[in-house]
């Protein structure tokens, strides 16, 4: 489902239906004692209005002085039952909306993850956050009022109809005639609430979408002068908020209103019928009070109930947006019955693999070999295909043509958390999250001893900065890392592969954004990562390749050659194109060995800049 989905196919006991099952059942035994307590304080009120006839009869009129202890006691008993009763019942009730709204989020959450990954393509976080966040606090806000209204005020209500019966029935009906006037209004009142409040959430969802892009970007906002521009789309969403929020609080307040309007001509027609029995002797003084303080009292939960109604199509309105997530079923699974995982290096064999996005083909017959144990370094233009590879190996896309094998065994038949287990990976922006450095590091991982880590910090390099930082390795990341440098990040997100200690290792651009001398201790990381592991490296520096055993050239998601660095050289070609364009200065000496150039060697001195390469890199985006 999308979030057009106006959510009309469900009703009211649908989803009242998945709440119980999903998340209130969990609670039954504190609803029940809820529910226990919230029916003696809702019957109190029918006893109070009942007591009014004894005290105006037997203490006022009638003039027994001996009553008087005796009618007080019991009210007074009453207001202590009512309070204790208020406060428990409260209590739980908050209790088990706020623990409800928690495993909902934690559901909703974890359900998120394991959604693919065009899922999240089509959902901005700001969308999802909200949803998570958003949705499931107005849901919750809604729960008690819900039970409570469900439990106190209907007691309280059926109580003091029962008190009102008692004493006349005719009176009962007569104070009632106004009820069939408001049926339909409030029909059509709900219909409209739930569409508004629906609005309202869709709106709420934009809003933080909006900061979520604004807090990320904000020093592109800032270099651009983009303030008043982002202020202004955001101020537009808050007014349509404003508004839709407005419009779905006027229509819950108008079913309330009609209960007022309802009790007023109920009581001007039972004043004008009963008041002329009074007169007359028929009733007494005490039954009319009795009468009328439970009709009085009985309208207040009656505006709540009515409220009650206006408040679950608020509610729906989420629990329809909360459904549709629910909804939305991942396609990438892992097979019924899976083979074996590797425990070893594999072999991994790209088979004639096509893929394209809609109608943007980016794979097209990708077919090459990266062997057991060694190293492979995937070179291109931007939008080759380099980095759609990483994720059909990783699952996150599946190809539509060809496959994808680990040693022989097509990775479409290995459980995918197994797969993913099997693969580390170091990209250009190392994904750090806001705990410490040891959190990032081990994300997790049990069992590993203060030894084992220290020899994974000094390996990646990690021990060179951390004497610099206020609490070494327990000192904050920051958000995204940013109390780090790039090459620190980097370092931190080796150690990361390190500790993870998997047979596939796959590096994306890993060293592209770092200066010089973070590049050399990065890359010597890298390589010492790298040993003993079946890695794939996508590299814009060729430099940082060239020791690589297999290149692997691709254009417009083609392999169009491979080798080593001598023989792609030596062939010519697109690889040594590539290499004319980054040597081209003559500063640097493409052989490292400084071995003489072999003929059809494309050295600094033979180079040329080719103009026609160069804008087609900068024109093509990154796939």
């Amino acid at each position: 489902m999308t979030d057009q989905n106006t959510g009309a196919e469900r009703s009211s006991r649908q989803m009242l239906g998945w709440l119980w099952r999903e998340y209130l059942s969990r609670h039954k035994l504190l609803l029940a004692a809820a529910l226990i307590l919230m029916i003696l304080e809702g019957s109190t009120f029918g006893v109070l209005s009942y007591m009014m006839k004894p005290m105006f009869d037997n203490v006022f009129i009638g003039g027994q002085s001996g009553a008087i202890w005796v009618v007080g006691g019991i009210m007074f008993g009453l207001f202590v039952t009512r309070a204790v009763t208020s406060v428990a019942q409260r209590v739980i009730l908050k209790r088990v909306a706020e623990q409800s709204a928690a495993d909902l989020r934690t559901d909703l959450l974890r359900h998120l993850m394991l959604l693919d990954t065009a899922f999240h393509q089509h959902h901005s976080p700001g969308t999802l956050i909200e949803r998570v966040q958003g949705d499931v606090q107005a849901l919750g806000q809604v729960w008690t009022g819900i039970i409570t209204g469900l439990g106190r005020d209907l007691i309280a209500a059926i109580s003091l109809f029962a008190v009102a019966l008692y004493i006349d029935w005719l009176w009962t009906v007569i104070a009632l005639i106004g009820i069939p006037v408001m049926i339909l209004p409030s029909l059509l009142i709900q219909t409209f609430v739930r569409r508004k409040a629906r609005a309202a959430r869709e709106v709420a969802a934009q809003m933080s979408t909006r900061l979520d892009e604004v807090f990320h970007g904000i020093n592109p906002i800032k270099l651009n002068r983009l303030e008043e521009y982002q202020a202004q789309r955001y101020e537009a969403l808050t007014g349509r908020r404003v508004r839709t929020e407005t419009e779905a609080a006027f229509g819950q307040a108008l079913i309330p209103s009609f209960v007022d309007i309802m009790a007023g001509l109920g009581f001007l027609a039972v004043l004008t019928y009963g008041g002329s029995q009074i007169i007359d002797g028929q009733k007494t003084v005490g039954e009319f009070m009795a009468f009328f303080t439970a009709m009085a009292i009985a309208f207040d939960p009656l505006r709540r109930l009515g409220n009650l109604s206006g408040l679950w199509q608020a509610a729906a309105a989420a629990v329809d947006r909360l459904l549709d997530l629910f909804d939305a079923q991942p396609t990438l699974l892992s097979p019924a019955s899976a083979r074996d995982i590797p425990t070893a290096a594999p072999n991994i064999r790209f088979e004639d693999v096509h893929l394209s996005y809609d109608d943007l083909p980016v794979l097209n017959g990708t077919t090459f070999t990266a062997e057991a144990g060694q190293t492979t370094a995937l070179v291109g233009a931007s939008g080759a295909g380099k980095s759609t590879l990483f994720n059909v190996l990783t699952r996150l896309v599946e190809p539509q043509a060809g496959t994808v094998t680990l040693n022989d065994t097509a990775i479409a038949d290995l459980d995918i958390a197994g797969l993913r287990g099997l693969i580390s990976t170091v990209a250009q922006d190392a994904a750090l999250f806001d705990e410490t450095l040891r959190d990032n590091i081990l994300l997790g991982t049990t069992g590993i001893d203060e030894d084992t880590l220290a020899q994974t910090l000094q390996n990646a390099h990690v021990t060179d900065f951390l004497d610099n930082l206020p609490a070494g390795l327990d000192s904050s990341a920051g958000p995204r890392g940013s109390n780090l440098s790039g090459g620190q990040r980097q370092r931190v997100a080796i150690a990361r592969a390190l500790i993870r200690d998997t047979p596939i290792l796959l590096l994306d651009e890993a060293t592209s954004a770092l200066d010089t001398k973070s590049e050399a201790i990065v890359q010597s990381a890298l390589d010492r990562l790298a040993k003993g592991r079946t890695t794939l490296v996508i590299a814009h520096r060729l430099s940082t390749i060239q020791n690589a055993h297999k290149i692997v050239v691709m254009d417009k998601g083609r392999v169009v050659d491979e080798g080593t660095h001598d023989d792609l050289l030596d062939r010519g070609g697109l690889y040594a194109d590539l290499y004319r364009l980054q040597f081209r200065d003559g500063k640097q000496v493409v052989d490292s060995t400084n071995r003489p150039a072999r003929k059809g060697r494309v050295t600094p001195e033979r180079a040329a800049p080719i103009s026609w390469l160069s804008r087609l890199f900068r024109r093509q985006p990154r796939t």
